[in-house]
């Protein structure tokens, strides 16, 4: 394959891919009425209920945080400590 058929081919191809993004964007973009909805706050006690399943049922949103905050996490109480590693694996 020539140089010119190879530039030809990759400039066919990216055409094609973004032609193909442009066409079916509108079906995969959110509406923009529920991306509004997204980004803005919403008050904690309207959120619906949150099924926990093994035997609790559904649970406020008010009680998940009511809970978190009377009982905090706990460290694990291990020896091992997490080295924080920069500059690679």
């Amino acid at each position: 394959m020539s140089k010119a058929q190879m530039m030809l081919y990759c400039g066919v191809c990216l055409l094609v891919s973004l032609s193909a993004a442009a066409l079916l964007f509108p079906y995969a973009a959110m509406p923009k009425e529920k991306l509004a909805y997204a980004h803005s706050p919403q008050p904690m006690e309207t959120l619906p209920d949150i099924d926990l399943g093994d035997g609790f049922g559904q649970v406020s949103v008010t009680e998940l945080v009511g809970y978190y905050i009377e009982n905090p996490p706990q460290p694990t109480g291990g020896t091992a400590k997490h080295v924080e590693q920069f500059g690679g694996c």
